[in-house]
């Protein structure tokens, strides 16, 4: 039984397919207390397996933690530069990477690796899954965002430990995720890497394998036209 609408279905295909990671273009204005509370509300709805719930949001709203967190951000922004030679290095220094004094709200979605106990049903074999499942959180809270007009960007060149120390993480609680968020002028109307030649989109008939590796969808899939 399907209990969406048309119009209904059609809004979470447009939120998905208009998912922006946002790094410019943010206006100062706080987000309201209760329009963030529905984002965060969706990010917990996440499922997760054994129900484990492992995420928690850090909102870091001072400014003297934002700049550390971007001092942190330019010291391995400089040294993963020095992977890349030439045009490609000149080419990702010019690439914006981060909004994390010019957003509203910076907020870091954590994984307590021991929620749940040290025996959650599902996760046995891969014990991984507690940060799959805050990864299913992090694009909960991405899409709601999203529909309430609010810009999301993810500041993933940050060293782990340095961020946890700045934010005084325990020891069993790591950072998975920290997200620039806030109002932003317009939303670019496709990927920031891929406007500026990054990388392109796969196409999605390059992916889509039936039964095993490597063979591909035959004739009866219509994927040619869908990236």
């Amino acid at each position: 039984m399907n209990n969406f609408t048309d119009l209904e279905r059609t809004a979470v295909y447009k939120a998905i397919m208009l998912r922006r990671d946002i790094r410019r273009q943010f206006e100062p204005s706080p987000i309201p207390q209760d329009q963030l509370i529905r984002i965060l509300s969706a990010a917990h709805h996440a499922g997760s397996v054994g129900f484990m719930q492992p995420w928690d949001f850090i909102l870091v709203e001072n400014s003297d933690t934002r700049r550390k967190v971007l001092d942190s951000f330019l010291q391995e922004r400089e040294r993963c530069a020095n992977l890349y030679e030439g045009a490609r290095r000149e080419l990702y220094l010019s690439l914006k990477l981060e909004g994390i004094l010019e957003s509203a709200l910076n907020i870091c979605v954590t994984c307590d690796r021991t929620r749940g106990g040290p025996h959650v049903l599902g996760r046995s074999t891969i014990i991984e899954t507690d940060l799959y499942s805050t990864c299913c959180a992090i694009q909960n809270l991405w899409l709601a965002a999203r529909a309430e007009g609010i810009g999301v960007g993810w500041v993933s060149i940050l060293e782990p430990q340095q961020l946890s120390a700045i934010l005084g993480l325990p020891d069993h609680v790591v950072p998975v995720a920290y997200l620039c968020a806030g109002y932003v002028r317009e939303f670019p109307d496709g990927p920031e890497l891929q406007r500026a030649g990054w990388r392109q989109r796969i196409p999605l008939s390059d992916l889509v394998h039936v039964d095993r590796w490597n063979q591909r969808a035959g004739a009866q899939w219509d994927l040619s036209a869908w990236t």
